[in-house]
């Protein structure tokens, strides 16, 4: 299965199919002529599948750079290992690297490429859910500074995606919940009929004969929202039904505490309750998204006071000179930007 995402120069094609990383090199020459690649992983994903993608890449020069895994090894702090190793590895512009890894890595190694020496290629093989059905599609790429998530990125897209499944089967199941926050968030955002495929299930291995095809409708959501909107001006923000709350979370507690997803589904559920207090959204869509969470192991709250949390989401990226885009719904896979302040969340329960 594949999907194109139609950008002119810079269209790339993603594909979809279990067992294809074992096959990553018959791909990788289709978009890619030069001789020399590095690797980037992480010590948690290479170990599992570093062998299977260099024997794929047989007639290549192959170089790796295996980082810890974790959040923290997206910081602004960890470029100069990675441009030391692509310089020391005598990588130019006609040559490649490849992110193998979750989203930190995805994130991470796309901004290395994005960077170094103005951008060389790049493709991205994303190993866990997040990044498979959200990180990894997009062209978005960045690292973390000390005072919020994101806040160092570029837009730079991959000469293209591959995505095997089979790959989620190493996964511990935190892991799954929290790639499950974004899959949720897509079925909230724009395809109520996901969710409530989604619904219908009672639990992850419940859902995995669908993994294939749910993966894949999450993708090509995404990538007609790209299509439309690449630099996250107008529809893209749709993309963040959730994450205002949810960066600020993983801020508050150093992204040592509730993962990525986690947060998403916390931000998802929290903002849908306070637009229904405000008349924003109509009521039942907030208890419909917490019932989905409960399925997939999602917490619903986290019990942090929102005075917490306001200091932090006015540093976020998204909070445009005092003004705050927060995104809502009309009901479960209609969604829409709304413009506010602050304000938004006084009188607003514990989180």
């Amino acid at each position: 299965m594949n999907l194109t995402v139609n950008l002119g120069k810079q269209t790339y094609t993603i594909y979809i199919d279990n067992g294809i990383l074992a096959h990553a090199g018959e791909y990788v020459r289709k978009v890619f002529n030069g001789q020399k690649i590095m690797i980037i992983s992480d010590d948690n994903v290479f170990p599992l599948y570093g062998t299977r993608l260099l024997n794929s890449l047989e007639g290549y020069e192959c170089h790796t750079l295996v980082l810890p895994h974790g959040e923290t090894t997206k910081r602004f702090q960890t470029l100069p290992a990675v441009y030391s190793a692509l310089l020391n590895a005598r990588l130019t512009r006609s040559d490649l690297v490849i992110a193998l890894g979750g989203g930190v890595i995805g994130d991470l190694a796309g901004f290395a490429a994005a960077s170094y020496l103005r951008g060389v290629n790049l493709i991205q093989i994303p190993t866990s859910l997040l990044a498979q059905v959200d990180s990894s599609v997009g062209g978005k790429v960045a690292v973390d500074l000390p005072q919020g998530k994101n806040l160092v990125g570029a837009f730079y897209h991959p000469g293209m995606v591959l995505i095997d499944p089979d790959v989620l089967d190493t996964l511990p199941a935190h892991f799954i919940s929290d790639g499950m926050g974004e899959v949720i968030k897509y079925g909230c955002i724009k395809d109520s009929g996901l969710f409530d495929l989604l619904c219908s299930h009672s639990s992850f291995e419940d859902l995995k004969p669908e993994l294939k095809s749910v993966i894949a409708r999450c993708v090509d959501i995404k990538r007609g929202i790209v299509e439309a909107d690449q630099y996250d001006k107008g529809e893209r923000m749709l993309l963040n039904f959730g994450h205002t709350l949810a960066h600020t979370i993983e801020q508050y507690y150093h992204y040592e505490r509730e993962s990525h997803g986690e947060a998403v589904g916390i931000g998802m559920y929290q903002i849908t309750k306070i637009a229904e207090k405000n008349g924003l959204t109509p009521d039942g869509c907030a208890e419909k998204i917490r019932k989905a969470l409960e399925i997939y192991g999602l917490p619903a709250s986290c019990g942090l006071p929102v005075s917490a949390l306001t200091e932090a989401i006015s540093l976020d990226k998204k909070n445009l000179n005092g003004h705050l885009n927060i995104v809502l719904l009309h009901s479960i896979g209609d969604s829409y930007v709304y413009p506010t302040d602050l304000d938004f969340f006084n009188g607003a329960d514990d989180i």
